[in-house]
């Protein structure tokens, strides 16, 4: 896992957040790039934040009642566990996995934040 105390990701990191967060008010589905993207903004807290500001408004914009409330718990949280590094490592940031829950990191994604 990168270092915690690195200001910001490595660029091939930090376009593919950007990405995911930019296509996200447009594509027909943006949760499964939101969600890669978060696994890896987690070790940076502004990135990390801006992830979740996305998923809180596609929420918003799918009227998920559930996610928008998940997705405000997380706003909190994100950055000073990020700060702290402390983040449970391939969550996809979404309600369905709990805010400690630890998931698969896919290869791709590994290799990166290493």
């Amino acid at each position: 896992m990168p270092e915690p105390s690195r200001r910001r990701p490595p660029a091939d990191l930090a376009r593919l957040i950007e990405d995911a967060i930019t296509a996200a008010p447009t594509g027909s589905d943006p949760w499964p790039a939101l969600e890669r993207a978060h696994i890896a903004s987690q070790p940076w807290a502004w990135p990390h934040l801006r992830v979740h500001a996305a998923m809180f408004r596609l929420a918003w914009r799918e009227r998920d009642r559930r996610e928008i409330a998940g997705q405000a718990i997380r706003l909190a949280v994100a950055g000073p566990g990020s700060l702290a590094n402390r983040y449970p490592p391939g969550n996809t940031g979404r309600t369905t996995m709990g805010l400690t829950e630890h998931g698969p990191i896919p290869a791709d994604l590994a290799d990166l934040l290493r």
